[in-house]
């Protein structure tokens, strides 16, 4: 009798392989999936998502003034639906597809082959193109700050959808995608390259093709209403922990310690931010505060995943007191109207995370190490490529932005005319209002 039962299991055994045989993919996606990671990526993807509507929108939003208020929050609504679609296109296959050192070609152009149980490590790879769509999403929304209150809707969109396609996807194929900046062992965790450098370096030039607004530096311009900003920003911190610590693509240790930099990092910021305006004006503000916060989270951004607390703290401080003096100098010496201070906050603050990480990553600091460099790299040699990234992303950024603008301006005239300036652009854009009281 027993020998009968185990041969009947046997034969079920084999029965069983056989059939699992002849579905080797979902065998295999079965096998692989990491349910755990999956799981936080999605949350992660949702808490991004987050960051650009409702968090960006009302940040912005609240910075400028009372007749501008809806232009704002149609900018990065329209921005967020438009890079959706361009992403599903062409976007993530220039982006991630294998390709060239500098562009990744066309082969995953619709999601080719993109299904439900096709991987990337160990999370769908649904997931994985959601999660860098999110990224997609912010970074031209973020170079609104640098042209708000003067810049045509139609101008505003052909603008994005350029900048996108020649500036945001190769420049993430040189980094993520496995291009030459990748392989030379650029250190980017989250987007101090990809997201904050080329936002903040287009913001200004933007600022610079089309003039400063009516007005500006003379004439005062407030913010119209610094609790939805507060209120934006507070969204921006919580967004942030997916931005930083999901770019773990895992729910691990490297994840756990991202967020817990990425988090001392802002409150460094903002203290050191609030402190120096305190002493250059007598008084410490609401809106230097926040601004310090978003400069840490900045700053912190590439290195979240290479560097411990203590030196993230430094980050953080040098952060708030350098993206400061950056701020006051653009406006107070240069004259640039950056109208939400976009370069100064998010460009300065890519650079000097994206060089810091070249330093704090290292694990000879004492209790300011990091994870440390790979085998055979020095601290010289990790500066050194971190240099390259910042200069090629920024010279690049530069001079693609610049050409996009003519061209853009070529076609369609990219300010507003100075009698829809004074009217603001909710009524002379879209005919609407953001108060009637």
């Amino acid at each position: 009798m027993p020998n009968s039962v185990t041969s009947r299991l046997g034969n079920r055994i084999k029965i069983l392989m056989a059939l699992a045989g002849l579905f080797p993919a979902t065998a295999f996606a079965q096998d692989s999936l990491n349910g755990a990671d999956t799981a936080w990526i999605l949350t992660s993807t949702a808490l991004v998502l987050f960051m650009t509507i409702p968090g960006l929108s009302l940040f912005y939003a609240g910075l400028v003034r009372a007749r501008n208020v809806l232009s704002v929050l149609m900018q990065c609504f329209a921005i967020t639906c438009m890079i959706t679609i361009l992403w599903l296109a062409y976007g993530y296959s220039v982006a991630f597809a294998e390709g060239g050192p500098y562009y990744g070609g066309l082969s995953k152009a619709f999601f080719a082959g993109i299904t439900e149980d096709s991987l990337s490590g160990g999370i769908p790879e649904s997931v994985f193109a959601m999660f860098q769509l999110t990224f997609a999403i912010i970074t031209p929304a973020l170079i609104v700050g640098g042209f708000a209150e003067r810049m045509r809707f139609s101008a505003m969109l052909w603008f994005s959808a350029l900048w996108f396609t020649v500036v945001y996807a190769p420049i993430t194929h040189w980094v993520w995608g496995g291009g030459w900046l990748g392989e030379m062992g650029l250190l980017d965790f989250a987007g101090g390259t990809v997201v904050h450098i080329t936002a903040g370096t287009a913001a200004i030039v933007a600022a610079l093709v089309l003039g400063r607004r009516t007005g500006f530096p003379d004439k005062p311009m407030p913010p119209h209403n610094l609790t939805m900003t507060v209120t934006g920003a507070g969204m921006l911190w919580v967004g942030w922990f997916g931005f930083n610590a999901g770019s773990a693509l895992a729910a691990n240790g490297d994840a756990g310690m991202a967020m817990l930099v990425t988090h001392i990092s802002a409150a460094a910021g903002s203290l050191a931010w609030m402190f120096m305006e305190w002493f250059r004006f007598g008084k410490p503000s609401v809106l230097g505060i926040v601004t310090g916060m978003v400069a840490g989270l900045g700053t912190i951004t590439p290195a979240s995943g290479f560097v411990g607390p203590a030196g993230a703290l430094v980050i953080g401080l040098t952060a708030g007191v350098t993206c400061f003096t950056a701020t006051q100098f653009l406006k107070r010496v240069l004259k640039i109207d950056d109208s939400l201070d976009v370069f100064p906050v998010h460009g300065v603050g890519g650079i000097l995370g994206t060089m810091l990480a070249g330093v704090f990553a290292s694990s000879q600091l004492g209790i300011f190490s990091g994870q440390g460099y790979a085998e055979g790299v020095t601290m010289a040699a990790q500066v050194k490529v971190q240099a390259i990234g910042v200069i090629a992303t920024l010279a690049y950024t530069a001079v693609a932005t610049f050409l996009i603008l003519t061209l853009v301006n070529w076609v369609s005239t990219l300010r507003t005319s100075l009698e829809d300036e004074d009217r603001g652009l909710d009524l002379s854009e879209h005919d609407e209002r953001g108060y009637d009281l």
